[in-house]
C-alpha cells in the first residue's frame, strides 16, 4: 500500500477533527499529498496541515462548505491548480444528532430545518464533491473516491429521523457514481462506521449521556463489545484507496464491529 499512495493527491474533507483527521494523518504517512478541507472549522483544518508538515509530509489547507456548489468547485480547482492532479477522495464531512449541538429527534419530531441541514451536508455534500471530482480525475485516467456513510444508514433507528436517511443517501449516490464510472477508472465506495471513540460526535454523545455503547442500556450492542476507534477507519479507507481494494466499488465497508451484519 505504501508504494500505491505515494505521491497521490488526496483530497478529506472533514479534516479538522477525528475520522477526517486521523485520515489525513494516515494517507501522508503512506506519502500522499493531503488536501484538508473544512467547512467552518478552519483553525482545526490547519491544525491537522500543522501536524502532517511537522512529521515530513505534504498537506494544504482549502476552506469550503461542501454543501455549496460553488464552494465545492472552486475548493476541487484550487486542488488542480496547487498539484496538477487529483487521485483519491475521502468525502467525510457531515453532520449528525450528538444530543449538544444536534438533538436526536424521532421523525415526527424532527423539525424541517434540521433535516434539511443534515441532508444538505451529508447527501448533497457527497453528491456534489463527486460531480467535481470525478471529472478531475478522469483527466488523468480515474481515481479511488470513498464517502463516509454509517452503520446509520444500513441499520435505521430511532431518535435519528434525518440522519439515517441522509447516509443511506450516501451509499445510493456512491453505488450510482460506480456504475456509471466502473469503465472510465473511478472506483467508488462507502465507508459505514459505528460508534468511534476519538469523533467530536461521540465525545458530545457520551457527554449528553446518549452515545450508543458496547452492549450497556444506552444504545444498540456492538458483537465485538467495543467501540471503534479512528485508526479502525482511517485503516478501511487508505486500503479501498490503495491498488489492493482494485477490484471494489460500489461496496458499502461495514467498520462497525458487527453492528450492521451480527447485531
Amino acid at each position: 500500500m505504501q508504494e500505491d499512495l505515494k505521491g497521490k493527491v488526496v483530497i478529506v474533507t472533514g479534516a479538522a477533527t477525528g475520522i477526517g483527521r486521523g485520515t489525513a494523518v494516515k494517507f501522508s504517512e503512506l506519502g500522499a499529498k493531503v488536501v484538508c478541507v473544512t467547512g467552518h472549522n478552519r483553525a482545526g483544518g490547519e491544525d491537522t496541515v500543522r501536524v502532517i508538515r511537522e512529521a515530513g509530509g505534504e498537506a494544504s489547507f482549502v476552506q469550503c462548505d461542501v454543501s455549496d456548489e460553488e464552494q465545492v468547485k472552486a475548493m476541487v480547482e484550487e486542488v488542480l491548480k496547487l498539484y496538477g492532479r487529483l487521485d483519491c477522495a475521502f468525502n467525510n464531512a457531515g453532520v449528525g444528532p450528538d444530543g449538544v449541538r444536534i438533538p436526536f429527534y424521532g421523525l415526527t419530531e424532527l423539525p424541517v430545518d434540521i433535516w434539511d441541514k443534515t441532508m444538505n451536508v451529508n447527501a448533497r455534500g457527497a453528491f456534489l464533491c463527486m460531480k467535481y471530482e470525478i471529472p478531475a480525475m478522469l483527466k488523468t485516467g480515474g481515481g479511488a473516491i470513498v464517502n463516509t456513510a454509517s452503520v446509520g444508514g444500513l441499520r435505521m433507528a430511532p431518535g435519528f429521523g434525518a440522519y439515517g436517511p441522509s447516509k443511506a443517501a450516501v451509499i445510493a449516490v456512491t453505488r450510482t457514481a460506480a456504475v456509471e464510472f466502473a469503465r472510465q477508472g473511478i472506483r467508488a465506495n462507502v465507508v459505514c462506521p459505528g460508534p468511534t471513540l476519538g469523533t467530536e460526535l461521540m465525545k458530545n454523545s457520551m457527554e449528553s449521556g446518549s452515545s450508543a455503547s458496547a452492549g450497556d442500556d444506552n444504545g444498540p450492542p456492538i458483537p465485538m463489545g467495543k467501540l471503534g476507534q479512528v485508526e479502525d477507519i482511517a485503516s478501511a479507507v487508505v486500503w479501498l484507496c490503495s491498488d489492493a481494494a482494485g477490484h471494489i466499488t460500489g461496496h458499502a465497508l461495514s467498520v462497525d464491529g458487527g453492528m450492521a451484519d451480527i447485531g
